[in-house]
């Protein structure tokens, strides 16, 4: 998802009088004074899909007796994973392509039929894509600021230089599921609208100061 257009504030702070200083002999003259500066302030905003999916599936039979019953829930358990060792649990399968995850859902259900119940998916993020997400937004309302002090910059015919600071001030998130975090979703809702419920949000604002280098070069510009 793009990034919307960053909201700034920018000011222009003129270079500080130089102070006369004595430098001792031999250390030669004393330093040059601060150049100009531009004080900008950037946000933005990102949000971020769910990237795992998990499904529950419950096994039943009916037969005359216990026995029977076990090994017909047993024999459809290894149809479902061929790995499952135990009776009467159920199995979670985590996907991490809702695509392939619908496909399998629907196959289960043809070959089944209603000894199989399948719950709605629960989607949610791994900390390692909250964490993605985290550096993203912040990167970008960096990028953003950088641009506007361009472009500040460019207003007053000036050329931008290296930054001298730059500050993350502030950082949001909402929305989002994690692992450990069960939605309260009902079960009418649609495979997009529980997505939709579960996408994770972040906005980041940053305050950056940059150096004021001269006045742009307008040759170079023109070429």
């Amino acid at each position: 998802m793009a990034p919307p257009p960053a909201r700034v504030f920018a000011e222009l702070v003129p270079a500080a009088a130089p102070t006369p200083t004595s430098a001792p002999a031999g250390r030669g003259s004393p330093p040059a004074p601060p150049g100009r500066e531009v004080h900008v302030s950037g946000s933005a905003e990102l949000s971020a899909g769910p990237d795992r999916a998990r499904v529950s599936l419950r096994l039943g039979s009916r037969k005359g007796a216990a026995g029977e019953a076990r090994s017909s829930v047993s024999r459809r358990l290894e149809y479902i994973a061929q790995s499952a060792r135990q009776r009467g649990v159920p199995v979670c399968i985590i996907f991490s392509d809702f695509g392939k995850m619908q496909s399998v859902c629907n196959l289960l259900v043809e070959k089944l039929g209603t000894s199989v119940t399948i719950s709605p998916p629960h989607f949610y993020h791994t900390p390692e894509a909250v964490d993605t997400l985290r550096r993203q937004v912040c990167v970008a309302a960096v990028g953003n600021t950088r641009r506007k002090a361009q472009e500040v910059c460019r207003l007053f015919g000036q050329s931008l230089g290296k930054p001298l600071l730059i500050r993350e001030e502030e950082t949001k998130e909402w929305g989002g599921h994690i692992d450990s975090h069960l939605s309260n979703s009902p079960d009418s809702l649609t495979l997009q609208e529980r997505i939709q419920n579960a996408t994770a949000y972040a906005s980041c604002r940053v305050f950056a100061v940059f150096e004021i280098k001269g006045k742009e070069n307008r040759r170079n510009k023109v070429l």
